[in-house]
């Protein structure tokens, strides 16, 4: 095992002196009070919470003793090595499908119309560039390589899915792109120069042309510092083409809202659901599923086909980055579901639709 606690504290260091310190929008009067008026706003302990009530509070000894335990890790051969990556044509193949791009970043194409999830096309996940999670596979396409976008949905605030490089690069490259995010995020980007952004609520939705965005509830929470924990919303999103419907769960630990989003809104097309990130499990349950509460989720849903997104593009917990897609597929193979319906695809993969 290679020495890891001398090498990684300054890098530790680094990065909590990044967030504390770390700039942030102020956020506007309507916000605030658009916010506090928000059922899943609970004004007496001052944050949003999951619709069961929790708030994945943890405690600063439990945050500590992760830190240690992700900062003296075993070595993982994919961290230095990555994964294999396919490099597809920047324009769709096909009028349906969609395109793994690394992490949670999907596009997807229904005839015609382009939407991309949590775009992160930077090489950290981190607020700075010199410290934080690296990414072990390069992005599959690159921001000059996409496609003209028609949207982009954002689930959280969290920095590998919220990349604010990466949004303004968007934004600059092509300013017809509108961004839809959850409640409390439209000042953070409106205050990088990105123009046309929608915010919702929970169940709220919006339509895009002839598109519809629908904001979902999952089970997570939010941050960028160490004093706005909770202060914006998280969200799943349902998008539903003129004959097609998309659903991206963001990031989310395993819940009943699955069921309560199918029930409402009908089942998708197709999901991307996330995979990774599930160790040590006791800290990791109530915000991130492990790959068989994801087929649970998939199965919630009643989805035609899903995607796994987030895991082998960033080292941000304890399991090698290698496994969950093993685990995913023993999974499938116990609960006799094709492996064809929930795929972990190769980084720049293409899934006809």
């Amino acid at each position: 095992m290679a020495c890891v606690s001398s090498c990684r504290r300054p890098v530790y260091v680094s990065v909590l002196l990044a967030l504390l310190f770390a700039g942030c929008s102020s956020m506007s009067s309507e916000q605030r009070s658009r916010i506090e008026a928000s059922a899943h706003f609970n004004k007496a302990e001052d944050r949003f919470e999951n619709t069961d009530g929790t708030a994945n509070e943890k405690s600063f000894g439990a945050l500590a003793g992760l830190a240690g335990d992700y900062f003296n890790r075993p070595d993982d051969p994919n961290e230095a090595t990555g994964f294999p990556m396919l490099a597809p044509n920047s324009q769709p193949d096909s009028a349906r499908q969609a395109v793994w791009i690394g992490h949670s970043t999907v596009l997807v194409s229904i005839d015609g119309v382009n939407v991309l999830t949590d775009p992160v096309f930077s090489d950290r996940a981190s607020p700075v560039s010199f410290a934080g999670p690296k990414r072990v596979v390069p992005p599959a396409l690159t921001l000059p390589d996409l496609p003209e976008i028609d949207a982009v949905v954002i689930s959280h605030s969290h920095y590998d899915h919220l990349d604010l490089p990466s949004l303004t690069a968007l934004h600059t490259q092509q300013p017809q792109i509108t961004f839809l995010v959850p409640l409390g995020l439209k000042d953070l980007l409106q205050g990088a120069g990105i123009t046309k952004v929608l915010e919702l609520d929970w169940w709220e939705e919006v339509m895009v042309d002839k598109v519809k965005f629908t904001a979902t509830p999952v089970r997570h929470w939010s941050s960028r510092t160490p004093f706005d924990r909770n202060q914006t919303l998280w969200s799943g999103w349902m998008v539903n083409f003129p004959d097609y419907a998309f659903y991206f769960a963001g990031d989310t630990g395993y819940t009943d809202d699955f069921i309560k989003t199918r029930e409402r809104l009908g089942a998708p097309d197709l999901a991307a659901i996330p995979i990774g990130a599930y160790d040590p499990r006791e800290f990791m349950k109530a915000s991130h599923m492990n790959p068989e509460e994801a087929v649970r989720a998939f199965e919630d849903l009643q989805a035609d086909k899903a995607i796994a997104v987030h895991w082998g593009t960033f080292k941000l917990t304890l399991e090698p980055l290698a496994e969950p897609p093993q685990r995913l597929k023993a999974e499938l193979a116990r609960r006799q579901l094709k492996a064809d319906r929930f795929q972990a695809l190769s980084h720049g993969q293409k899934l006809p639709l």
